[in-house]
C-alpha cells in the first residue's frame, strides 16, 4: 500500500469531489455560528444544518469540506488508549436536494479505489437491515460481491437525532486490517468489537422525516451527508495503528519525546501522558487561532480543561518550566498549508497557551496547599476518604484533576470519595444544560421569519445613501405573518431592498421613518433575520401599511454618521493596538452606535497609563492625516494576500468586502467589515479613551468617543471641575489639584490624631482587662468587649497586654458597625502550658458562625453574627481550658 501523507490525502479528497461538480468550502471555525445547541463543532454536517433543514439557500447544492472538529465526551479516556482522541479533521461532501445514493455509493467507491487504489478484496461494506436499494446499488451497479455487504440494525446504520427531523439509513465502508489485528473467533466479521475491520467512510442518506409518534414520512428533499475521518483515513493509508502514529500527528508526539528526553511505547503510563499532550496540544492550538480564550465556563472552560491536563501530565513526564510553545510551533508546521490562519496568529496563539500555562503553574501550587489542608484534618479526624465535594472543588476551582488528588492520597495511605465526585461533576453538567436555550431541530432557533420563503433576501442598499424606496415584502408581528398594520402597532417589515443597515458585526441598526401611500412608521431598530433578510422593526404613527406597498425609506442621517464615526475609528483603533502593544491584539467583540465606541481585544495584563495615551496619539494621527477610507468587494483569497484582518470565528463567504483606510501599499488599517464607513478618516474629528479594564480573562476592553462625543465629554468634564471648585471655595479651578492635595494632607493628619486618640483611650480600657482575669489552670485568661476599635488597634493592644504578662491569654472582641472581630494573644509562659491562640481564637469564632486563626501567640478571626459575641465570650474560658493542661 502507498504511504501517503495526511496533508496530500485532505488534497486529493478536496479535489476529487470538486471534480463532482462540488463547491470546496474552507473548514468552518470551531465556535458554531447561530446555533446555540452547540459549544463546539463536532461533526462536518454542523456548520451546514441550515442548508439540511432548508432555512437558508446553500452557495451551491454540492459541497464538500474539511472541518475542524473537537468532540470531548470520551475525554477521560484520552491517552489511556491509542483510539481516543479530541480533536479531528472530518471530510465531507453533502447533496443538498441533488445528488442522492446512487451517486454518492459511486463516487465513494470510485475514490477508494481508483485514488486511494485499496485492494477490492479487502473492502467490506454495510447498509441498513432495511435498505434494499443501497445494497442493490452497491452490488448490482457497483459490483461489491454479497459475501462483502452486511447488513445492520437502527443502532449501527440508521442516523436520527432528537425525536423528530430530517433522518436516514447509513452505510459504511469498512478495510479488513488483517487477522493479526482480529479476535480470533471464527464467526469474526464487519461489526466486530475487535481492531479488524475498520470502519473509515459512513454515508448517510437523509431521506425520512421522524415525527414525534414515531412514525416516518419520505422527505421531499432527499440529502446526503457523507463524513470521514481524516486522521483514521491516513492511519490506514499509512499502514500504522493509530492516530497518533500519523505523520503529522507523530511529529507532534515525537517533540514531546524530545522535550521529555524519554521514548514512545516503552513504558505505558509515559505513553498515556505523551498522547494527552499530543492530542490536547493540537485541540487547544485551534482553538486559540479560532479565538477560543480560556475561562470558566462554555467553551472557554473546554480549552482551559484541555490545556491543563496538557500541562499536568508534562509534569508527570518530568518537564520543568513552560513548554506549550514549543510545541505550538510544530502544530503550525505540520497544519499551515491548509489552515494559513494558524501562521498568521502564531504569536497571538503562544500568547493565550502561555499565560494559561503560566496562571496554572501557579495554581496547581494554590491546589497542592489546600489538598494538604484537607488530608491534615483527614488525619486528625481519623478518616481514610475525602469527601466527593472536596475533590471537586480542587479540581473545578484549583484545576487540580482527579487522578492527581488520587495518586496524592493514596501515597499517605488514603483514597478519594469518586462516586461523590461523579454527583457533583453530574451537577454541573445538568447546570450548563440547563443553561442553553431550548431550540428547535438541530439548534437552530425558530422565529416568525423562518415561515418566509427561504429564497427571499433583502438587498442592501446604504452604503452610499441613506434614502431609498423599495417594497414591503412581508409584514409580521412576533408570533406570525400579517397583510396589514395601523397606528400603534410595532411589527416588523421585511423590504425587497432598503437603504437601512441591520444590525452586525458589532455595529447597531439604523434609526429613522418610512413612508408609504396609506401610512408613516417610525423605525426604532433594523435586525439580520434569517437567510439574509432584513427586518425593520417600527411603529406605526399614521395611517396603515399594507404587504405589496412601495415604500420610502429615510434613515436617521445624524445617528448614522456618528455611528460611523465610532465604527471607521474602532478600525483605527485595533491597528493602534496592534501596533503599540503588539501582534497578539485581535479584535474580540466590539459594539459601535451614535453614542459610543466599545472595542473588546485580546490582550493580558492591563493597559498603562502611557500605552492608553501612545494609543490615543496614535488614533488621533490617523484622524489628522486624513486618509481616505475605501470599501470594495473582492475574492477572500485576493483580500487575505492584501494582509486584510478577519474577525475570529465570522463565517465568510467567496466574496468579502474589505476596508482600508489609506493606501493599500502602507495602509494604517486593512479589514474584512460589511459595515458603514465614513470616506477620510479626518472626518471622525478626535478620539478620547475613557475607560479601560477587564472583561474575560485574556480580553480587555475600551471605551471610547469621537467627534461630537468628545466635546460633550470635555463639557461635562469641565462642569465636574467647575463644581468642585465651588465645593471646595475656589475662584480659579487651576489652584483645584493643589487644594485636592492640601485637603487630603489635612485628612491623614486628622486620621493620625484619632488614630492616637482611640490607642491612648484602647490602652486605658486595656488596663482594666486583666482586672477581670480568671485562672485556668495556672494561666490568667481575660476577655474584653470593645466597640468602634479597629482591628489592627485591638490587636496592638493585645499584643502590649501579652509583652507585658507571661503567663496570659487575652480575649478581645470589637464591632464596627456590622462587623465583628475577635483577638488572641498569649504569653510565652502561656504558649509553654499549651495555649494557642490560632486555635482558641478559631474555635471562639466558630460559635458566632464566623473564622479564622493565626500562630500560637497571636490570631485574629471574623465574627459571624455579631449578636453572638456575647455568649462566645462567656465561654472563653471553657475553650481556654481545652488547651492549656
Amino acid at each position: 500500500m502507498e504511504w501517503t501523507s495526511l496533508n496530500d490525502l485532505r488534497e486529493s479528497y478536496l479535489k476529487f469531489f470538486e471534480s463532482k461538480g462540488c463547491l470546496r468550502h474552507k473548514s468552518y471555525p470551531l465556535v458554531p455560528q447561530n446555533d446555540k445547541s452547540l459549544l463546539l463543532i463536532v461533526a462536518g454536517m454542523a456548520p451546514l444544518k441550515p442548508y439540511f433543514t432548508g432555512q437558508e439557500v446553500p452557495p451551491r447544492v454540492r459541497m464538500t469540506t474539511c472541518q475542524k472538529c473537537i468532540r470531548t465526551g470520551d475525554i477521560e479516556n484520552v491517552g489511556k488508549t491509542a483510539r481516543h482522541g479530541t480533536y479531528f479533521e472530518m471530510l465531507g461532501n453533502f447533496s443538498f436536494g441533488d445528488y442522492f445514493k446512487k451517486e454518492a455509493i459511486a463516487w465513494a467507491w470510485e475514490y477508494v479505489t481508483e485514488v486511494l487504489k485499496l485492494p477490492l478484496d479487502r473492502l467490506h461494506v454495510s447498509v441498513y437491515e432495511d435498505d434494499d436499494e443501497a445494497e442493490k446499488i452497491w452490488h448490482e451497479e457497483i459490483g461489491v460481491p454479497m459475501d462483502h455487504i452486511v447488513r445492520m440494525g437502527k443502532e449501527d446504520n440508521f442516523w436520527e437525532a432528537g425525536t423528530d427531523g430530517p433522518c436516514g439509513p447509513c452505510s459504511e465502508i469498512y478495510f479488513d486490517r488483517g487477522e493479526k489485528y482480529g479476535c480470533g473467533k471464527p464467526d469474526c466479521k464487519v461489526g466486530c468489537d475487535c481492531d479488524r475491520f475498520m470502519e473509515f467512510w459512513n454515508l448517510v442518506f437523509t431521506q425520512f422525516e421522524r415525527h414525534e409518534d414515531g412514525t416516518y414520512t419520505p422527505l421531499a428533499q432527499k440529502n446526503i451527508d457523507t463524513g470521514m475521518g481524516l486522521e483514521r483515513l491516513a492511519a490506514l493509508m499509512q499502514g500504522v495503528d493509530s492516530i497518533f502514529d500519523v505523520d503529522t500527528v507523530k511529529a507532534i508526539r515525537d517533540h514531546i519525546c524530545k522535550i521529555a528526553g524519554c521514548e514512545y511505547g516503552a513504558e505505558y503510563k509515559k505513553d498515556v501522558s505523551i498522547r494527552v499532550i499530543t492530542d490536547h496540544i493540537r485541540a487547544v492550538t485551534f482553538l486559540a487561532s479560532d479565538g477560543v480564550l480560556p475561562s470558566n465556563e462554555g467553551r472557554g472552560y473546554v480549552m482551559r480543561r484541555l490545556l491543563r491536563r496538557a500541562v499536568r501530565h508534562g509534569k508527570l513526564l518530568g518537564i520543568n518550566g513552560l513548554f506549550l510553545k514549543d510545541l505550538v510551533k510544530t502544530v503550525v508546521d505540520c497544519n499551515k498549508c491548509e489552515y494559513n490562519e494558524l501562521e498568521e496568529k502564531f504569536d497571538y496563539i503562544v500568547k493565550v497557551l502561555t499565560t494559561e500555562e503560566q496562571n496554572f503553574n501557579s495554581t496547581i501550587d494554590r491546589g497542592m496547599k489546600i489538598l494538604d489542608e484537607y488530608i491534615e484534618k483527614l488525619q486528625a479526624e481519623g478518616k481514610t476518604m475525602l469527601d466527593g465535594e472536596s475533590c471537586f472543588k480542587l479540581s473545578d476551582t484549583y484545576g487540580f484533576p482527579l487522578d492527581l488528588t488520587r495518586e496524592i492520597l493514596e501515597e499517605k495511605g488514603l483514597s478519594a470519595d469518586e462516586e461523590g465526585y461523579a454527583v457533583c461533576m453530574e451537577k454541573q453538567r445538568e447546570t450548563a444544560r440547563g443553561a442553553r436555550e431550548s431550540q428547535g431541530y438541530m439548534g437552530a432557533e425558530e422565529t416568525v421569519f423562518h415561515k418566509i420563503d427561504k429564497n427571499v433576501s433583502t438587498k442592501f442598499t446604504g452604503y452610499d445613501k441613506t434614502e431609498d424606496t423599495g417594497v414591503i415584502s412581508y409584514l409580521a408581528n412576533d408570533e406570525d405573518l400579517i397583510e396589514n398594520a395601523g397606528v400603534e402597532d410595532v411589527v416588523y417589515i421585511v423590504p425587497d431592498q432598503t437603504c437601512f443597515y441591520a444590525e452586525s458585526g458589532g455595529q447597531s441598526g439604523d434609526t429613522g421613518v418610512v413612508e408609504t401611500a396609506t401610512g408613516k412608521a417610525e423605525v426604532l431598530d433594523t435586525q439580520k433575520a434569517v437567510g439574509g433578510k432584513f427586518a425593520l422593526k417600527v411603529k406605526v404613527t399614521e395611517g396603515a401599511l399594507t404587504v405589496g406597498q412601495k415604500i420610502t425609506f429615510k434613515v436617521d442621517k445624524a445617528k448614522r454618521l456618528a455611528t460611523m464615526r465610532n465604527h471607521s475609528c474602532a478600525h483605527l483603533l485595533q491597528a493602534a493596538l496592534r501596533t503599540v502593544l503588539g501582534d497578539h491584539v485581535h479584535q474580540a467583540g466590539q459594539l459601535v452606535d451614535s453614542q459610543r465606541l466599545r472595542f473588546d481585544f485580546s490582550h493580558f495584563e492591563a493597559m498603562t497609563n502611557e500605552e492608553k495615551a501612545k494609543v490615543e496619539a496614535l488614533v488621533n494621527k490617523y484622524i489628522f492625516d486624513a486618509l481616505d477610507i475605501t470599501m470594495e468587494e473582492m475574492p477572500i483569497a485576493e483580500a487575505q494576500k492584501l494582509g486584510a484582518m478577519a474577525l475570529f470565528g465570522e463565517k465568510y463567504g467567496e466574496t468579502v468586502r474589505v476596508v482600508t483606510m489609506g493606501d493599500k501599499a502602507d495602509a494604517a488599517s486593512i479589514e474584512f467589515c460589511g459595515g458603514t464607513h465614513l470616506n477620510n478618516t479626518s472626518k471622525i474629528g478626535l478620539f478620547k479613551i475613557i475607560s479601560e479594564n477587564s472583561v474575560a480573562s485574556g480580553v480587555r476592553r475600551i471605551e471610547a468617543v469621537t467627534g461630537t462625543g468628545v466635546l460633550e465629554l470635555l463639557n461635562s468634564n469641565i462642569d465636574t471641575i467647575n463644581k468642585a471648585s465651588e465645593t471646595l471655595k475656589l475662584n480659579n479651578p487651576a489652584e483645584l489639584v493643589a487644594r485636592c492635595g492640601a485637603v487630603m494632607q489635612e485628612i491623614k493628619g486628622l486620621e493620625k490624631e484619632r488614630d492616637s486618640l482611640e490607642t491612648a483611650m484602647a490602652n486605658m480600657r486595656a488596663k482594666s482587662v486583666l482586672e477581670n482575669a480568671v485562672d485556668v489552670n495556672g494561666v490568667s485568661v481575660a476577655t474584653a468587649q470593645l466597640t468602634n476599635v479597629k482591628p489592627d488597634v485591638l490587636r496592638k493592644m493585645a499584643d502590649e497586654l501579652k509583652a507585658a504578662n507571661d503567663n496570659v491569654l487575652v480575649i478581645m472582641t470589637t464591632v464596627n458597625g456590622d462587623k465583628g472581630n475577635i483577638v488572641a494573644a498569649c504569653g510565652k509562659e502561656a504558649v509553654a502550658k499549651g495555649a494557642h491562640a490560632g486555635k482558641i481564637a478559631g474555635k471562639i469564632a466558630a460559635l458566632t458562625n464566623g473564622k479564622g486563626g493565626g500562630r500560637p501567640d497571636s490570631a485574629m478571626a471574623g465574627v459571624g453574627d455579631i449578636a453572638l459575641i456575647g455568649a462566645a465570650l462567656e465561654k472563653a474560658a471553657e475553650v481556654a481550658g481545652e488547651f492549656i493542661k
